[in-house]
């Protein structure tokens, strides 16, 4: 009887060994996130979700696809190269206006973070100041927060004869350096820090942020397709995303040495240093912080905000007309709902 009972018991086992293996786990959601640059702590909170299990914990395989300068979010989600982007607003209103069907379904920065650094020897104290002067700018849909408060001002950038000459700026710090621009583009948590560190003191420099100048606009914030939205599995796996990068965003910030590591461990160029990752997380963090019902929430009367800014220029608004349907609550409050 005993060695009929150890039969059974063997056959048992082996059959609920064939089960398992018949039926494996439920496979992680594939999401590819495309960043709007490149590998650096603007970015920690997707990689430190990544790197903490956050993304595994929700049953996603997420792929973080790092920018450059040759690389344009908006295309690459149009293209269908991700599923969700990166992107500042301005851009991404513009595009949908030319036709590229973006909404905002979460927004990380709550803050502006951009400013115009400018040379003290440049005599410029007043953004009235700016008429007759080169400053840098930055292009590939970096320009319309700049175009947008120079026509506030009334100041024309093109023509034969412009109120303010555009440089055509590079992502560097080199013509305030060398003497090529008044004051160039520039973010508080990364190339105001870069001048600092090639030798430039702060007394030398006066600056001049948006978000103080009140012509501020939303920057990172995570973008997908209308199509996208109209499948309700895909919304369930976005709130799921959202809800991951919005933990891996508070970790970041309250543990910043543990997120500047992992932010250089997936700095694949080795271009990134320590001491300029360790200032961007401090600046970065600032910019999470005032969410309205949470990290990551679009409070509409930003958006407005934002919107009224880049239709303020009476010659050359960077949108025609208000957006209909550009960010939708959907994914952040199913997210809430997890």
């Amino acid at each position: 009887m005993k060695t009929l009972a150890s039969a059974v018991l063997l056959a048992a086992t082996a059959l609920t060994g064939l089960a398992g293996w018949g039926a494996p786990a439920a496979a992680a959601d594939a999401l590819t996130l495309q960043l709007k640059w490149v590998t650096q702590a603007q970015f920690a909170g997707y990689y430190v979700a990544a790197a903490k299990g956050f993304y595994k914990d929700a049953g996603l395989d997420v792929t973080i696809k790092a920018g450059g300068p040759d690389i344009n979010p908006t295309q690459v989600i149009a293209a269908g190269g991700a599923d969700v982007i990166v992107d500042w607003m301005p851009s991404a209103l513009a595009s949908r206006e030319k036709g590229v069907p973006l909404v905002n379904i979460a927004q990380m920065f709550q803050k502006s973070g951009m400013m115009l650094t400018c040379r003290k020897d440049a005599n410029i104290k007043d953004p009235k100041d700016f008429k007759g002067n080169t400053l840098g700018v930055w292009f590939s849909g970096n320009e319309y927060p700049f175009l947008a408060w120079m026509s506030k001002l009334g100041y024309s950038t093109s023509g034969s004869s412009p109120d303010v000459k555009v440089l055509k700026q590079g992502f560097n710090v080199d013509p305030l350096l060398q003497k090529q621009a008044a004051c160039i583009s520039t973010m508080t948590y990364n190339e105001y820090w870069q001048l600092i560190e090639a030798g430039m003191k702060a007394d030398e420099l006066t600056i001049f942020k948006y978000q103080d100048q009140g012509v501020a606009t939303l920057e990172d914030g995570l973008y997908a397709t209308e199509k996208s939205l109209s499948d309700p599995k895909i919304v369930e796996k976005l709130a799921k995303f959202v809800k991951a990068s919005a933990k891996g965003w508070e970790y970041a910030a309250k543990n910043q040495v543990e997120a500047v590591k992992i932010v250089l461990e997936n700095d694949t160029t080795g271009a990134q240093t320590e001491e300029h990752q360790t200032t961007m997380m401090q600046e970065v963090a600032k910019l999470i912080e005032g969410g309205a019902k949470g990290t990551g929430y679009l409070d509409p009367a930003d958006f407005d905000r934002t919107v009224g800014i880049l239709m303020s220029g009476a010659s050359a608004p960077v949108i025609s007309k208000k957006p209909e349907g550009a960010y939708s609550h959907a994914v952040f409050d199913a997210a809430a709902k997890l």
